[in-house]
């Protein structure tokens, strides 16, 4: 009762005192006091969508006085009441004339690499000698940077471009939800299990199981299972055709299974194993990654994570013979996803998803 009335009462006076503080703030600011005059450098899409915040929060007290661009046609124009006066020699002046209290340069990163349009770092030179505040206010939303992680190493700050969020704690956390999941699923379709095991053994001659290697967490080979559902055959170890519709290797009970991904459910020993996940991308056959690999962009970096029974792809209904390369183009496409945004309730979301959509499949054959 305690913990519970502090978290309450916390959580109520730091409402409290943020609201107040606005209230405030706000206050001051509709009289006039605490604003600050601001000089965007750059007159571009992204600079005007930048003044166009800071006028829908008017709020906030920031005055825009003007806008500074190199290019010459935009001089003399007016965004949203505010003038393009001229260009960056103009600002040392536009500084000292207007009490200036903050630059905010909203130019594109891509400019930095050509020293013909180097203006970020040209702006920066010109205000070398200024005490005034200087803000970079990059957009990031045209840059494939955008949602990737900066991290701290050794005092650098550096940026994860294809590191999974599944390490440290996140992964002790699918670890445990695997072992759990699979544990309890074994044993509460074993008796199914057995009843498929004696069927595929009285209606076709060969093994129970099949076995499969396929690449794994960091693409390690692995030992996949499944239960038989094609009839016993040689095939090459360097060319594994995919199943198609009404492929005559398909025996009839192993149709069924397959439709239902019935035949899937031996793999929940493998994530017992530590070599599969329950979520997570589907594993492909060894011959098949080498094809695609050269073909795909990121191909391999869906074996950044241990592969899944189940994914996002495959709720979203990309499974099943990719005859096409569009078609694993959209599977990776939903598994890099999964990746980067992966999350313990990312992962029961795709599993309510397998559950509420069914087994059956019409791609699945």
């Amino acid at each position: 009762r305690w913990v519970f009335a502090w978290s309450v009462i916390t959580l109520m006076a730091l409402f409290s005192a943020r609201s107040a503080a606005t209230m405030i703030l706000r206050s001051f600011r509709e009289r006039g006091w605490n604003h600050k005059r601001i000089v965007i450098i750059g007159a571009g899409n992204w600079a005007e969508k930048v003044l166009r915040t800071i006028h829908s929060s008017d709020w906030s007290g920031l005055d825009v006085v003007c806008m500074l661009d190199h290019r010459d046609e935009l001089h003399g124009r007016i965004l949203h009441g505010v003038p393009v006066t001229g260009g960056y020699d103009l600002l040392s002046e536009t500084i000292s004339d207007n009490a200036i209290d903050e630059v905010w340069i909203c130019l594109p990163l891509s400019s930095s690499r050509d020293p013909d349009t180097d203006f970020l770092n040209k702006v920066r030179e010109i205000l070398r000698n200024n005490t005034v505040t200087q803000r970079l206010v990059p957009n990031f939303e045209e840059s494939w940077l955008m949602n990737r992680t900066i991290i701290d190493i050794l005092g650098l700050p550096v940026v994860n471009l294809n590191a999974a969020p599944m390490r440290g704690i996140n992964q002790l956390i699918k670890d445990v939800e695997d072992k759990i999941l699979a544990a309890v699923i074994l044993v509460l379709v074993s008796p199914l299990m057995l009843a498929i095991a004696m069927v595929i053994k009285l209606t076709s001659p060969g093994p129970i199981l099949f076995k499969q290697m396929r690449h794994g967490w960091d693409g390690r080979p692995i030992k996949v299972y499944k239960f038989r559902t094609m009839k016993a055959h040689e095939e090459s170890p360097d060319q594994v055709p995919q199943a198609r519709y009404n492929d005559p290797r398909v025996t009839t009970f192993g149709r069924f299974l397959r439709s239902t991904s019935l035949d899937e459910l031996p793999q929940f020993y493998n994530v017992l194993q530590g070599k599969m996940s329950v979520v997570g991308p589907r594993p492909h056959a060894i011959s098949h990654n080498e094809y695609y690999m050269d073909q795909i962009d990121s191909y391999m970096q869906r074996h950044k994570v241990k592969p899944g029974i189940t994914g996002w792809a495959q709720v979203n209904g990309w499974r099943g013979e990719t005859e096409t390369l569009d078609k694993m183009k959209k599977r990776v496409e939903y598994d890099l996803y999964y990746i980067e945004n992966w999350s313990f309730w990312f992962d029961i979301k795709i599993i309510f998803l397998t559950l509420s959509n069914g087994f059956a499949n019409r791609n699945a054959y």
